[in-house]
Formats: structure tokens, sequence, C-alpha cells
């Protein structure tokens, strides 16, 4: 049986967590290891439905995403969670209480997330369009010491997927041949 394991992905919005926590997810599990990725965005539709993004409601939608994590975890599964999660406090309160937590910051500077604006959002949180918007009207504070950090504006996905798994290597959660340590 696999140890479980939490691999959260915080950053701005934009910023490569979703494409990166899919990527890394798929590679896992070509190693033949159990996965879920959670998608911030698709768990505000399911499990998170009816929060705003009131200081409240994004510390309770962050808690629901972790409690979930924690029981996968707990379960030998590898919780991959994608989600801004704007707030240091709630994040190191995670890490306490899940444990075996490793935190990868999806760094990229605020203009180049402008320019590329995906989903448009920057452009009407800039106009004032959109109220409450992470990295804009509220505030996002960035992990002090994250297991990971990935530069998505200088790093391809394929050195960020090598970057992540080396390191989950070094922390001893993956053998060097890709396998979980206690798997098998």
């Amino acid at each position: 049986m696999q140890t479980g394991c939490t691999l959260w992905f915080t950053g701005l919005s934009g910023s490569g967590k979703s494409t990166l926590s899919h990527l890394l997810g798929a590679r896992l599990r070509e190693l033949g290891e159990r996965v879920e990725v959670f998608d911030g965005d698709i768990i505000r539709t399911q499990l998170c439905r009816g929060l705003g993004f009131s200081k409240e409601d994004r510390e309770e939608n962050i808690g629901r995403i972790g409690f979930v994590c924690e029981l996968l975890t707990r379960n030998g599964v590898i919780a991959i969670a994608a989600a801004i999660s704007p707030y240091r406090a709630g994040r190191d309160e995670l890490r306490a209480r899940i444990g075996n937590f490793v935190e990868i910051y999806m760094a990229c500077p605020l203009d180049v997330l402008v320019e590329r604006d995906v989903k448009g959002l920057y452009k009407k949180a800039l106009a004032g369009e959109i109220p409450h918007f992470t990295g804009i009207s509220d505030p996002y504070e960035p992990p002090l010491a994250p297991e990971v950090t990935i530069d998505s504006s200088s790093q391809t996905l394929e050195e960020s997927v090598a970057a992540i798994l080396l390191r989950l290597e070094e922390l001893g959660v993956i053998t060097a041949q890709g396998e979980l340590i206690s798997a098998r």
C-alpha cells in the first residue's frame, strides 16, 4: 500500500496550477500510483457550491478541499489540490493537520499574468468589474518556505513536472525509479 501525500498547488489565477497539477497527476498515474486531482475551479461547482469570495468563504472553500485531501492522504492516495488559497495561515493549518503535505508555489509576475489573462479575469478586475479579485483587490500571501517553487513565466511544463518529481524524490515521497517508497 502506498503512503498518501497531499501536493498543494498555490498561486495566483492563471499561474498554471490546474494545468501542471493535471500533468503531474497523469505522470504519477503512469507510474501506477493512486492519484486524485482537485481543481479549485471545478471543486467550487461541486463540493463548494454556494460559497462566494469573501475571506470567510475562501477559508471555508480551502478547508473543505483540505478535509478531502486529508482523508485521501490518510488512506494512501496522492491528493493533488490546485487552488489559489490566498491566505498563508489556512495553508499552514492544512500542513499541520494533514502532515504529509508538500506545498508547490506557482510563482508568476503579475504583469505576465495580466498579459496571459486566459480567462479575461484580470482585465475585468483591473476595470473594477470583479470585486475581491485575488492579487488585484484582495491579498495573496505567498508561501514563505514552499517545498517547491515553479516560475511558470520561465519554466516549461516538462521542466516543472521534472522539478516536482525530483523534489518528491528528495523528500522521500517517491524513489529514484519513480515508485513510491512504501508501494508494493
